[in-house]
């Protein structure tokens, strides 16, 4: 991975709150900075599909395939946010692609 330099301006209870995990985890701020905006954007990915899914803009597969998970875990996306599971024709036509490969 190809890492670049960026600033960004924070609150200082939030750059308080960094250097005391950084502390708490032993690791130095710039490492547990990456940490928390990769977990957060991984949860942004998640949480904007599942919105999609549930509107009904895309189905679970391709919901899956935006969040960057597998079927099987978007399956407990749903579970977990509660979100009604629903199966259409779009939805039994990635099923059938996938079982033909």
């Amino acid at each position: 991975m190809r890492m670049v330099t960026t600033s960004v301006r924070l609150p200082k209870e939030l750059l308080d709150e960094l250097e005391k995990i950084s502390r708490e985890e032993g690791i130095d701020k710039g490492a547990i900075i990456r940490k928390l905006l990769t977990e957060s954007l991984r949860e942004y990915r998640v949480k904007k599909a599942m919105e999609m899914y549930r509107e009904g803009k895309v189905s679970l597969w391709k919901a899956a395939e935006i969040a960057g998970i597998t079927y099987r875990e978007a399956l407990e996306q749903l579970r977990l946010r509660n979100i009604p599971f629903r199966y259409d024709i779009e939805d039994l036509e990635a099923d059938v692609r996938w079982a033909m490969k």
